[in-house]
């Protein structure tokens, strides 16, 4: 009885919101999680409309008895919340069980930065003289000169490139674009990288417009990404657990401490909501203070 809802759901997901396969999953495996406590209590006769409140207070009790935590409770119940809503929508319910469920409280944990130079001296650390020494220099160049997700990266095509505008345009989150301004590093180093290592690749079959491959011509997996960032950190002795997405919370945080709007972070992030933007702009209270004191109008000097 779930089956037929849950295939409608993804359909859903899918058509009308553009979610991607990825995400799609996720949201189908957080209801399946409620499937799984069901029968855990022998109750896997209950359909979706029988689900009452109750039923949800005692699968979040069942969650904190199975160690989950506070954000991968939220996660789980985010994903119960829209498939509700799908139901209330489909008039298959008349009333929403997740209604009154509230979110648990999640500390609101600063991400790690790295300062730029210990950026300088990660890619400095690449050894140019391989064959793929520029394509590794021009892949940390460009996650942190645009802000990418590592997704982001290895899907980027050469027609999603404007050498003329120094622009790119990135697919992200639910296949929505945003274009994404190239800086001089990056754009530099992807010209070098396309004349060198790319062109003598013999490519393969629908990789043709795949900007970053790996050595047999396909394109680079994101494994491949955080192994390379991660052999850079032990080469350099950098203490920091760094990956592809620290280099993300950088351009962000650099980028607001050098008096960027958060508005436009936001866009070039590709972020719904301002707070998510919120989280990687971790600015210290000194340069809170000083903005404030430069910029409000009672706390200049006369």
């Amino acid at each position: 009885m779930w089956h037929s809802y849950i295939n409608g759901f993804k359909s859903f997901l899918k058509i009308e919101k553009s979610l991607s396969e990825h995400s799609v999953t996720a949201y189908v495996h957080d209801v399946n999680k409620l499937i799984v406590f069901l029968k855990s209590q022998n109750r896997a006769d209950k359909s979706p409309q029988q689900i009452d409140n109750n039923d949800i207070q005692k699968f979040i009790e069942w969650l904190n008895a199975k160690n989950y935590n506070a954000t991968s409770q939220n996660r789980i119940i985010s994903g119960i919340k829209a498939f509700y809503k799908y139901l209330l929508m489909e008039n298959v319910i008349e009333d929403d069980p997740m209604e009154l469920i509230e979110y648990s409280k999640v500390s609101r944990k600063l991400p790690d930065i790295l300062s730029l130079p210990e950026i300088d001296k990660l890619i400095n650390a690449i050894d140019l003289s391989k064959p793929e020494g520029q394509r590794n220099k021009t892949m940390l160049e460009t996650l942190y000169g645009c802000g990418l997700r590592v997704s982001e990266l290895v899907n980027l095509r050469i027609s999603d490139i404007s050498f003329k505008d120094a622009f790119i345009k990135v697919t992200g989150k639910g296949n929505k674009e945003r274009l994404v301004p190239l800086g001089s590093y990056a754009l530099k180093n992807i010209k070098l990288y396309m004349d060198s290592y790319r062109s003598q690749n013999k490519i393969k079959k629908k990789c043709e417009d795949i900007l970053f491959l790996n050595r047999y011509g396909d394109k680079i997996t994101r494994v491949m990404v955080f192994t390379i960032i991660k052999d850079l950190a032990l080469r350099v002795g950098l203490k920091k657990r760094i990956s592809p997405h620290t280099f993300r919370h950088s351009f962000a945080t650099h980028l607001i401490e050098g008096g960027a709007d958060l508005r436009a972070v936001q866009e070039m992030l590709g972020h719904e909501s301002i707070t998510t933007t919120e989280i990687y702009t971790h600015l210290d209270r000194a340069f809170l203070r000083s903005t404030i004191l430069e910029h409000h109008p009672r706390s200049k000097k006369k």
